[in-house]
């Protein structure tokens, strides 16, 4: 067997691979990592928002919080790995790529390469808390926030890169509270699993934790537009000073709330893309 065909075979069974029970069981696992961090984190959010401030609404707290529960190491440990899962599967799309009609189209595999960098650094941070459980307790997402910031606005044309940054969460944000609205979900989902109850439960956490994830990510992007404006570093925030920032609105504590409720609703949603998307 001449070089060219072994190597055929070699990408014809990591294809294979992909497109299969692997890829499957670790989109499943990453989308229910991510549906637990997004849960814990509406729920600190929700105790900020009723005066309960000790703990940060970020990953750090959600971590922080997993972590004081029974079993807690073990906990930690399956959310890296699920976090470790995510990150492989959307490698797999950027290689091989997704599910539906155009899931092979450059953007979409641009989209996926962005994304598994994205929960490849969330992975890593969650395995590095996982293993120094006993000591630091993780950055405050608030400073990493600031400093990354300021570093960033040290470089040539750095203000501007931050604008930039900043301008670009911000249309992030509004996709993904549009993409809900419009209940884009629907096409990645198995039509045909979903009971008419199943159906309502899906729309109702999709549209409410997609629109508030998309309004949390507007805020993020909008303080750093604003930081790069004024070239103040400590302007940025990080999710927990974006989450309370809600609370200094007009509306109060009570607009906090209702973006803290969309969050566990975005957990729960990520739940049942674990059990009903197509990957």
């Amino acid at each position: 067997m001449n070089t060219r065909a072994m190597a055929w075979r070699g990408r014809a069974g990591a294809r294979r691979a992909a497109n299969g029970s692997v890829r499957e069981g670790a989109a499943r696992a990453g989308l229910t990592a991510r549906g637990v961090i997004y849960l814990l984190v509406g729920v600190l959010a929700l105790r900020i928002a009723f005066g309960d401030g000790r703990r940060q609404a970020d990953r750090g707290g959600a971590l922080a919080e997993l972590a004081d529960r029974p079993f807690g190491a073990a906990l930690l440990w399956a959310l890296g790995a699920g976090l470790v899962g995510m990150a492989l599967w959307r490698l797999t799309e950027a290689l091989f790529g997704a599910a539906g009609k155009d899931g092979r189209s450059a953007r979409k595999r641009l989209l996926a390469a962005a994304r598994c960098v994205f929960y490849a650094f969330v992975a890593s941070s969650v395995l590095a808390f996982a293993a120094h459980r006993g000591g630091d307790r993780g950055g405050s997402s608030d400073r990493q926030s600031r400093d990354l910031t300021a570093r960033a606005m040290e470089v040539p044309a750095g203000q501007w890169l931050v604008g930039l940054a900043g301008a670009v969460v911000v249309g992030a944000g509004a996709w993904i509270g549009v993409q809900a609205v419009r209940r884009k979900y629907h096409e990645k989902l198995k039509p045909g699993e979903l009971s008419t109850g199943v159906r309502r439960l899906v729309d109702v956490t999709g549209v409410g934790g997609g629109v508030a994830r998309g309004l949390v990510f507007a805020a993020a992007g909008a303080f750093a537009v604003r930081a790069a404006i004024a070239y103040e570093p400590d302007r940025a925030k990080g999710l927990d000073d974006t989450l309370r920032s809600f609370a200094g609105t007009p509306l109060g504590p009570w607009l906090l709330v209702c973006v803290s409720v969309g969050l566990v609703l975005f957990g729960v949603f990520s739940f049942a893309l674990a059990r009903w998307r197509r990957v």
